[in-house]
């Protein structure tokens, strides 16, 4: 990952100041643009962590754009169908997606064919929040700490299972991604959503879950789950006393991830001025208060921030897709 997370307000301050000069460059079109309506394609179904900070961020970008930004669910597929949509729209700014860690990353590399290149075909407009990912076991495994934990499982190698919302999904990644950097062996128990799954971790079906933090926050407060590590570099805001993986695995990150992403061929100049409202809409301290009632980190990027971005993350899952041999239709 770029140190995007760790330079929060200098990288919101660059995109600000750089799209402002990129408008104020070129008046003509930023001028006449929006004047109409903008649509921000959401791959997934409505209710979802993508589905709410899209609503949050287009509420604030329609004040500032001056026109209405509505949110349209495009769910299937995994997200390639909403973001194919997107990819093969005019590239005139006024069809945009929200993007993914699933649609820019691991889709491409995980399924055999995908209607887009998640670099070619896209332009970057910003990176907009990191959502953590957290580890946690049902309380009757008897470990307190992730070293415990580690410690566990090297001494009884493939005796444990870990439960993921789905085959190739950011948190079955996260689970193997530990696996090969902590060297130990588990085995994979995917479910057909984070729901199931978490259900049979409470009911110890299945004693270990890689899951969002959102979903499993009132959980970890209720101790009906116990938390033993956060997947971001840094420990989540709104659970201050829960470490992260990396301090006992060096090295270790993993989040879900939303970004804004306009058809390739779009105009700069339309990419700054959307780059500008997203930043300022992310900039709001009520913006920033929703996005961390369920515990998003907010970020904000210039478009080449985020397009260093998606390459460092194609980068990071590449090998841990290789290594797991996962290829799905």
């Amino acid at each position: 990952m770029t140190k995007l997370a760790l330079t929060r307000r200098g990288t919101l301050a660059a995109g600000l100041s750089l799209a402002a000069t990129l408008v104020a460059g070129s008046p003509s079109l930023a001028a006449d643009f929006p004047d109409r309506q903008v649509t921000m394609v959401v791959p997934f179904a409505a209710g979802g962590s993508t589905d709410v900070v899209a609503r949050i961020l287009a509420q604030k970008m329609s004040e500032d754009l001056g026109q209405q930004v509505i949110v349209q669910n495009v769910a299937g597929a995994g997200g390639n169908l909403g973001a194919g949509n997107v990819a093969r729209a005019d590239p005139d700014g006024y069809t945009i997606l929200m993007g993914t860690v699933a649609t820019h990353a691991l889709n491409p590399l995980i399924l055999k064919s995908t209607p887009y290149d998640p670099e070619k075909d896209f332009a970057p407009i910003s990176l907009l929040v990191l959502v953590p990912n957290v580890l946690v076991v049902n309380p009757a495994l008897p470990v307190k700490t992730l070293p415990e934990l580690v410690a566990l499982l090297k001494a009884n190698p493939g005796t444990y299972s870990y439960a993921s919302s789905g085959n190739g999904t950011p948190l079955h990644l996260s689970g193997e991604l530990f696996k090969a950097m902590a060297g130990v062996d588990m085995e994979h128990i995917p479910y057909k959503g984070s729901g199931p799954a978490l259900n049979d971790v409470l009911g110890n079906q299945v004693p270990i879950m890689f899951d969002n933090l959102p979903s499993s926050s009132g959980h970890i407060k209720s101790g009906t789950l116990r938390a033993l590590a956060v997947t971001t570099k840094q420990r989540a805001p709104s659970f201050p006393d829960v470490p992260t993986v990396a301090e006992t695995v060096p090295g270790y990150e993993t989040y879900t991830w939303n970004a804004l992403f306009a058809p390739a061929g779009t105009p700069a100049d339309v990419v700054a001025r959307l780059n500008l409202a997203a930043n300022k809409a992310l900039a709001d301290p009520g913006v920033s208060k929703k996005m961390a009632e369920f515990s998003a980190v907010v970020v904000g990027s210039t478009p080449e921030q985020l397009g260093a971005h998606v390459k460092a993350e194609i980068a990071k899952w590449t090998p841990v897709v290789r290594d797991a041999k996962i290829e799905l239709e």
